[in-house]
């Protein structure tokens, strides 16, 4: 696979969300604990958006961003490394598509296409997810998806319920 054994490493996009306790210093420990890691470096993080319920109506609107991040990591030990980081912030599965502390997906990671139990490359349903969309935009609109920009994959979706916060990309240090 690309990227696997470059020293420079391979990039992921990552997204983040979570609408319960405190998603914001959630998503923000997650980010630090995965730049503190020796194998990987964020590399870019996307302002902070508010957006509704995916799914599951009846909860709190979530909090979303997108990071960017370089890593030696393989894309099962990557989320991997993302799943431990999402216990250690006390996240717990119970609901698909519900409420939750934390939540970590390896969206991209370089052009490696996979499908294996829990971890599919790229992420199958990003391009249907405004919520992803928007904040990968912010970073990488010129990554292609199915072979489309992200740019171009926002224009067929309704984007008018997701609030960019702030402008301030640095709110997770």
């Amino acid at each position: 696979m690309p990227g696997l054994n470059d020293l420079n490493g391979a990039t992921a996009y990552l997204g983040l969300g979570g609408n319960l306790g405190d998603p914001v210093a959630n998503m923000s420990a997650a980010l630090q604990a995965l730049d503190a890691a020796p194998d990987i470096d964020v590399d870019a993080v996307s302002p902070l958006y508010r957006t509704p319920p995916w799914g599951v109506a009846e909860q709190p609107d979530f909090m979303n961003a997108v990071a960017r991040v370089k890593t030696s990591l393989a894309p099962r030990a990557l989320l991997d490394r993302c799943l431990q980081i999402e216990r250690s912030l006390k996240r717990e599965r119970r609901e698909r598509w519900g409420p939750r502390l934390i939540d970590l997906d390896v969206l991209v990671y370089d052009q490696v296409e996979m499908a294996e139990e829990g971890l599919i490359l790229p992420h199958p349903r990003m391009h249907e997810r405004a919520f992803v969309l928007v904040p990968l935009a912010d970073i990488a609109p010129n990554l292609r998806l199915d072979g489309h920009k992200v740019e171009h994959l926002l224009g067929s979706l309704d984007v008018s319920d997701i609030k960019r916060l702030s402008d301030d990309v640095e709110w997770w240090r």
